[in-house]
């Protein structure tokens, strides 16, 4: 019995109670998996719909939470939020769906002098979240691709693509696509320097929808068929006023 799956439906309430109470108590998913005797891995993929969870895993994550997570017989599941949360801009699917899509995304290299990163960045609605998240793909430097929430304010009219993890963060400014699906603006991160020093760094970013065709992934150099129109598309960011950098003052 305690391999028994449950339904998708089912699996979908569960998850999202369980995101509910790990930001209403502000503890982690390691520490909360430890606490019900369970791998991270089982629940960071239960939690992101990549398989069902199981009836032993509900029950240790209740005791683990002291709360039912199970929807009780007869009570009514409650309707799916429609809009995103206030804080990424109370935005619905309908109004953003122009956005969701593969693009394929751009900056300076971190390690090597003059050369491009290009990897992939997927735009798309999750409907157990109530708004659009991002996920990147194809990177070289795989485990440290980054995933997040896309914020899309009326009042900027910027499009935001955050990262926070564990208080750690990572934002990409954008601005609204061209009339080509193309998007604009500045990458704020950390970079890793000597041993264990991290360096705040901006670059410039492109979003390029993939479909427009690609040169390849990967760490573009000059001497590359690509490096032109990739080296192109960054210089735009600043040439065409998609964003400004501040050097300090003369």
């Amino acid at each position: 019995m305690s391999e028994i799956e449950l339904s998708e439906a089912q699996s979908r309430a569960i998850a999202q109670t369980v995101r509910e109470a790990l930001a209403r108590r502000r503890i982690s998913r390691q520490t909360l998996a430890e606490e019900a005797r369970i791998s991270i891995s089982t629940l960071e993929k239960a939690l992101a719909g990549r398989r069902p969870f199981t009836l032993a895993t509900t029950i240790r994550l209740e005791e683990a939470l002291g709360q039912s997570l199970r929807q009780e017989r007869g009570r009514p599941t409650p309707e799916a939020a429609r809009h995103a949360p206030d804080e990424l801009g109370s935005y619905s699917r309908e109004s953003v769906a122009w956005i969701e899509g593969r693009y394929l995304t751009l900056r300076p290299s971190f390690g090597t002098a003059g050369a491009i990163f290009a990897y992939r960045t997927e735009i798309a609605w999750d409907a157990d979240a109530a708004r659009l998240v991002f996920r990147e793909a194809e990177r070289l430097d795989a485990p440290f691709a980054q995933s997040g929430s896309v914020a899309v304010p009326s009042q900027s009219g910027m499009i935001y693509l955050v990262t926070n993890w564990h208080g750690q963060h990572r934002l990409a400014v954008l601005c609204r696509p061209n009339i080509q699906g193309e998007m604009y603006g500045v990458l704020t991160t950390l970079h890793a320097g000597r041993g264990t020093q991290l360096t705040p760094a901006a670059s410039p970013l492109a979003l390029l929808p993939e479909q427009a065709g690609a040169h390849g992934y990967g760490r573009i150099g000059p001497d590359e068929p690509g490096y032109a129109p990739y080296r192109a598309h960054l210089a735009r960011v600043h040439d065409d006023g998609y964003a400004t950098f501040f050097t300090g003052v003369a």
